[in-house]
């Protein structure tokens, strides 16, 4: 798994690729990680699959839950805190080996600008000024995004700064999917900003990373 989040000058992009293993197994090659979880946020998701979902499942319930009893919606700062304690149950069965651990992004109406949150197995909290990545490709993401990463980059930039760094995590982690061309199963790539939450179509994603293909060939 390769879950990342890259904040650029309008808005956060949150990413993940495809895939879940079963071992040394492919055991799902579809399955979607990332999560709207309002209209200006969502989240993705690293771990074991089963916890991992009723976590994003729970989250999005109770932020829809707190908007119909209140009459407003919670503010970004108050969803991370909530996901927090959502983590922090879940320690039994980190214990366990079962870990849930997210990436939370969201667009900050009242700051005007992305932000990324990343947590521990005990729920501590922690932001993010420009980009992460979390997962057993984690690491290799995050090197590509040091090198590609500026800051107020473009939504262009970004998108391809995302692609090239889940290409890379792919190419060095047998858990974490690359584009499968054949299948035509791809990445998913979600843009926030202050319009709300959208994903990058599956051709325009096919498109930038047939782009990367044939820029890497080039070299």
């Amino acid at each position: 798994t390769t879950v990342l989040a890259l904040v650029y000058d309008t808005g956060v992009i949150i990413a993940g690729d495809r895939q879940a293993t079963e071992g040394y197994q492919v055991g799902e090659r579809r399955i979607q990680k990332v999560f709207k979880i309002d209209r200006h946020s969502a989240i993705a998701i690293a771990g074991v699959a089963g916890p991992c979902f009723e976590t994003a499942k729970l989250f999005q319930v109770q932020v829809e839950f707190y908007e119909k009893m209140e009459g407003t919606s919670l503010s970004l700062d108050g969803q991370a805190n909530y996901l927090s304690n959502l983590v922090r149950t879940n320690l039994g069965l980190a214990m366990q080996g079962l870990v849930v651990l997210p990436l939370f992004a969201g667009y900050d109406l009242k700051q005007g600008k992305g932000r990324i949150f990343k947590y521990d197995v005990l729920g501590g909290r922690y932001e993010e000024d420009s980009y992460y990545a979390i997962g057993s490709g984690g690491k290799d993401a995050r090197t590509t995004l040091k090198k590609l990463f500026q800051p107020d980059m473009s939504q262009e930039s970004a998108l391809k700064a995302v692609i090239e760094s889940i290409w890379d995590a792919a190419d060095e982690d047998i858990a974490t999917g690359g584009p499968d061309l054949i299948r035509k199963i791809f990445p998913t790539l979600t843009v926030i900003t202050e319009e709300g939450v959208s994903d990058v179509s599956e051709e325009t994603v096919e498109d930038m990373f047939h782009e990367l293909v044939s820029r890497l060939e080039r070299k």
